[in-house]
């Protein structure tokens, strides 16, 4: 009796040593953030302290991309570890409507986390949509604790129209300061809900997911933060006839009556100062949770992975918004700091990597054996070292069919139908001349071709939602082309 006592103390004091060993997670999820910050350069006067503070610490994969250019498509895809075109999740869903044996053959990130002894805790934008992560959750599922319910109670914000609105829009198009006091913002309250779970003893490793929702439209944050960007706001670069070489279920994915609508009424700069404020409100928010992980005893054991859902077009290719396949749209912020190492500041890797990597390194990282269906690999061998040259691609999906291959130099993208685009991005970063036409170049697509998927799951039809993309399952273009031809007849002259 006696040795058996023996045996069950030392027991539980191994596995508690063991619990103690264990890497906490700091998650954070930022919606529509494209390459506007300091650390990747995307805007010269993008204001970013706290981001770029984070990417001088960890690992700044340059050169990351989304699974999918939409909200709900990519998050399926990083939080249950599977492409769509594995999944059948190929648009937007409500994902509580999703029926449970689609869902119940995977185990999202949070919930892995919970069954291997973690606490879980999570506030603002995670799944898309709060349905899923809150109201059905119960704490039964993927959280410990979560901050749903006092986000859903928060007074509504006042915003001052007169500063930003474009006329005859809606108040979703909103690019204008708001006088709201500070928390009756979400993600002011997201973020001084990480700031208390990181102010606690826990007895437990845990996983705490942050998500901050802008800069998601509408694009407001309080006054100080367009008041960074009194001066002129500078634009992108844009090629006019930047659309004449690339075919019908391309264009289908470019939002030209944005473009038209902001030019004619002078009102890009607008967007864009607006987008910018919203992006350094956003910076500000982190940073007061990285001020608490840096005040608390975890800091020396917490892995911190920062990451956009998608990226943003903000005029490129005379787009507004995501949805596309070119770089602006799937390219994404992406930075892991695991701080039980002590590394030299300022490392960065230029490989191509994919937020579907997200679930399987967190796995590796924490010691935990992923699922087995988890699609993806783990980033840990370029943490170790950022020089590590990776062999895969990263592979962006938007509609089944339609698929972009990103390597470090190249993007190859194929629709549906068998049409095709090609960059090389070290002589052509803006993605301006389309390659594929190129007899010299059939051997580069062949190459980048054999990564395309073999074979590609069937649509899921249950809780599917928003479909607004030309793909193998709503191929008919007939409309869009009059559409289009009406459109493309107001824009002439091109653009100067």
């Amino acid at each position: 009796m006696l040795l058996l006592a023996r045996f069950l103390i030392v027991a539980a004091l191994i596995q508690a040593v063991a619990a103690a060993e264990r890497p906490n997670v700091l998650f954070v999820a930022i919606d529509d953030l494209n390459d506007w910050t300091g650390f990747l350069g995307g805007h010269p006067q993008a204001k970013t302290p706290n981001m770029d503070r984070l990417a001088r610490h960890g690992v700044n994969f340059r050169n990351a991309h989304t699974v999918a250019p939409g909200c709900s498509p990519s998050r399926n895809a990083l939080l249950f570890g599977v492409q769509p075109f594995n999944s059948g999740l190929y648009p937007f869903y409500a994902t509580d409507k999703i029926e449970p044996s689609v869902l119940d053959q995977y185990t999202s990130l949070p919930q892995f986390f919970k069954e291997n002894d973690y606490r879980t805790y999570a506030s603002g934008k995670i799944h898309h949509g709060t349905v899923w992560t809150y109201e059905n959750d119960g704490g039964s599922r993927e959280w410990t604790e979560h901050n749903g319910e006092r986000l859903a109670s928060l007074p509504p914000l006042v915003y001052e129209p007169e500063a930003g609105y474009v006329q005859g829009t809606s108040r979703k198009m909103a690019f204008c300061p708001t006088t709201s006091p500070l928390e009756h913002h979400r993600d002011y309250v997201t973020a001084q809900f990480g700031v208390e779970i990181l102010s606690r003893d826990h007895d437990k490793p845990f996983f705490l997911a942050v998500g901050f929702h802008k800069p998601h439209l509408p694009f407001i944050a309080p006054k100080r933060f367009f008041e960074l960007y009194q001066d002129g706001i500078e634009a992108p670069p844009i090629k006019a006839d930047d659309l004449t070489d690339i075919s019908w279920p391309a264009r289908r994915n470019v939002r030209l009556a944005d473009d038209l609508r902001y030019r004619k009424a002078g009102a890009w700069e607008d967007v864009r100062r607006a987008y910018l404020a919203s992006i350094s409100w956003t910076d500000w928010n982190v940073g007061l949770v990285l001020d608490a992980l840096e005040a608390s005893p975890y800091q020396d054991n917490t892995i911190v992975v920062l990451w956009s859902d998608h990226g943003y077009h903000l005029g490129e290719k005379r787009s507004f918004r995501k949805f596309s396949l070119w770089e602006e749209s799937t390219r994404v912020p992406f930075i892991i700091w695991d701080a039980r190492k002590a590394s030299p500041e300022g490392r960065h890797s230029d490989e191509a990597v994919s937020l579907i990597d997200i679930y399987p390194t967190l796995a590796d990282l924490a010691g935990l054996e992923k699922p087995a269906y988890v699609d993806g690999a783990s980033l840990a061998p370029l943490l170790e070292d950022p020089a590590h040259k990776k062999t895969s691609p990263a592979i962006t999906t938007w509609g089944r069919g339609n698929y972009a291959i990103r390597t470090r130099n190249w993007r190859y993208i194929r629709y549906f139908d068998g049409s095709e685009e090609l960059y090389r991005h070290d002589r052509d970063p803006q993605e301006w001349e389309n390659l594929s036409g190129d007899p010299s170049m059939a051997k580069q697509k062949r190459k980048l071709a054999a990564w395309l998927p073999a074979k590609e799951a069937p649509l899921v039809l249950s809780g599917k939602e928003l479909h607004g993309v030309i793909d193998a399952d709503l191929p008919d273009v007939t409309e869009f082309r009059k559409q289009w031809n009406q459109i493309n007849a107001e824009i002439e002259p091109p653009l100067e």
